[in-house]
C-alpha cells in the first residue's frame, strides 16, 4: 500500500464512523485531568510565546479545538475526513474547520503560534512521517509550540510498531526516537508527559505527550 493509499483508506474509514466517533469521544476530556493539564500547559506556552493562532491537526469532530478556543486561543481545525469536518462545523459554527492533509497544509510559512496533533500522526506510515514533521516545522513561527500525542512503544530496537486500531491501521513510536526526529527538524523537546496504561484501558500502551518548541 502506498502512502497516498494509506491516507485515502484512513480518510474513508473515519468518514464511515464519524457520527459514532463523535458521540464516543465528545466528552473524553471531562474525565481526563492529565490531558486537560497538558493542554493548559500548551495554551499557556503559546500565549507566552506571542499568542499566535493554533491549528488542531487531525481535529476529528472538533471537541478539542473548541476546548483550545475556550482556553483563550485563536484555534482552528484541519482533518482529512470531510465527514468529521462537517460534524465539527455543525457543532462549533463559530470556529473554522477545513478538510486537509497534514503533509500538505494550506497554511503560510511561520503562520502558527501552536500546533496540536493529538492521536493523528498514529495513522501516518513511518516513511511519510518525516514529511509531516517538516510541514509542522514549516508552518510554526519561531518560538512556536507543538503538542504531539501518540501511543508509545517500549522497545528501542523496534521504534515503530503496528497495532490493531479500531478504525484504520496505526503505529506507535518509541518516544526518544520520535523526539530525535523532531529535534533534527529544529523542534526541541520542552516537556514530556507519560501516562501508564490503566487496568481498564483497552490498549495497554503508554500514552505520550511531547511538548516541543521551534527554535
Amino acid at each position: 500500500m502506498t502512502d497516498h493509499d494509506a491516507l485515502t483508506a484512513t480518510r474513508d474509514a473515519y468518514d464511515a464512523v464519524a457520527p459514532t466517533y463523535a458521540e464516543l469521544f465528545r466528552d473524553t476530556l471531562r474525565n481526563s485531568p492529565l490531558d486537560r493539564a497538558m493542554l493548559a500547559a500548551f495554551a499557556e506556552a503559546v500565549r507566552a510565546g506571542g499568542d499566535g493562532p493554533v491549528a488542531d491537526l487531525g481535529c476529528g469532530p472538533g471537541h478539542v479545538t473548541a476546548h483550545l478556543a475556550e482556553s483563550g486561543l485563536t484555534a482552528s481545525g484541519v482533518d482529512a475526513s470531510p465527514a468529521m469536518i462537517e460534524l465539527a462545523r455543525a457543532a462549533y459554527p463559530a470556529l473554522r474547520f477545513d478538510v486537509g492533509s497534514m503533509a500538505a497544509l494550506e497554511i503560510a510559512d511561520g503562520a502558527l503560534g501552536g500546533i496540536l496533533s493529538r492521536w493523528s500522526v498514529i495513522h501516518t506510515p513511518p516513511s511519510e512521517l518525516p514529511a509531516v514533521l517538516a510541514e509542522f516545522q514549516r508552518v510554526l513561527t519561531s518560538g512556536g509550540y507543538l503538542l504531539l500525542g501518540f501511543w508509545g512503544s517500549e522497545d528501542a530496537f523496534r521504534p515503530t510498531q503496528v497495532f490493531d486500531h479500531a478504525v484504520a491501521p496505526a503505529y506507535r513510536w518509541w518516544p526518544d526516537h520520535l523526539a530525535a526526529m523532531l529535534r533534527e527538524r529544529g523542534l526541541d523537546e520542552v516537556a514530556r508527559m507519560v501516562r501508564e496504561p490503566q487496568p481498564a484501558d483497552r490498549r495497554q500502551f503508554q500514552e505520550i505527550h511531547l511538548l516541543v518548541r521551534k527554535g
